[in-house]
């Protein structure tokens, strides 16, 4: 019988931390949501909404036109096309020679590898505020202001991805590797036909953090740029804000359409995304 109540104890002690958890997880979802949820009723709201006190979450009507008119103050094709050329471009570099340089690092035996690998990983420490500067200068010499160069080469190399993905293929047997050589597949051809594939989850978490970070990119942006036809998305929503105010409901309305593109590329890549986050021991 004491057996059996302690079973019971157990199983209801378990029943109760789970349904903290999903207490917990239910109320942290709806937090992190509330920004989310303000931002697309306000991009339905008049102006004279926007700014009742205290605040009105459901508008009063819905006001399609202010997504009209938000896309027609500004060049926000060229944006767009300027936020997809840099995101895409940078990602397909950056995936390329991640690619080659974490295997360098995870199978390859060189001299310096470890040191060479430990100063990389330092240069994560270095907060990008104070590389600004220099990286300004560097590209004022290169006569890359303005330019799409300046938007897409420095960002082709990332040591977060080597460091992601060395953790990935470190996982993959060296068996593999000895099996190919004695069939007579090269580096590259074991590389680009048996690590790869066996990766994909890994390089889809490199390619869409990269996508992520570059679409979302603002700060270098501003400062590598001054005409509009540079611009991308993050940047081009200043117009909405001026010494006279902030038109909120355009504002709002804009930034609905910058996030509907990275809400479609993650439904669609949000498994490849979790299991490379869960493989590659990311916490």
């Amino acid at each position: 019988m004491e057996e059996i109540r302690a079973g019971e104890h157990y199983v209801a002690r378990q029943r109760m931390y789970r349904g903290f958890l999903y207490v917990l997880m239910f109320v942290s979802c709806a937090i992190m949501l509330v920004p989310f949820i303000w931002m697309l009723t306000t991009a339905f709201k008049t102006e004279a909404e926007t700014l009742v006190n205290p605040p009105q979450w459901i508008p009063s009507s819905l006001q399609w036109q202010n997504f009209t008119k938000a896309w027609n103050a500004a060049p926000f094709g060229r944006y767009f096309f300027n936020s997809f050329f840099m995101a895409i471009t940078t990602t397909l570099g950056e995936v390329f020679t991640t690619i080659l340089a974490a295997y360098a690092f995870a199978k390859m035996n060189f001299f310096g590898k470890n040191i060479v690998f430990g100063i990389m990983l330092g240069t994560l420490m270095i907060p990008g505020q104070m590389l600004l500067l220099p990286n300004y200068v560097t590209i004022a010499r290169l006569g890359w202001l303005d330019t799409y160069n300046a938007l897409i080469i420095p960002w082709l190399v990332s040591v977060f991805g080597i460091f992601l993905l060395r953790q990935f293929f470190r996982g993959i047997p060296d068996e593999l590797r000895d099996s190919a050589r004695i069939d007579g597949c090269g580096r590259f051809r074991f590389l680009f036909t048996i690590v790869v594939p066996l990766s994909k989850p890994a390089i889809f978490t490199v390619a869409l953090l990269k996508f992520l970070g570059s679409w979302n990119s603002f700060q270098w942006v501003l400062i590598m740029t001054t005409s509009p036809e540079m611009r991308t998305v993050p940047v081009g929503l200043q117009v909405f804000s001026s010494e006279i105010g902030t038109a909120y409901e355009q504002l709002m309305a804009a930034s609905v359409l910058a996030i509907i593109p990275i809400l479609i590329l993650f439904f669609f890549t949000q498994k490849q995304f979790i299991q490379g986050i869960a493989r590659t021991g990311i916490k």
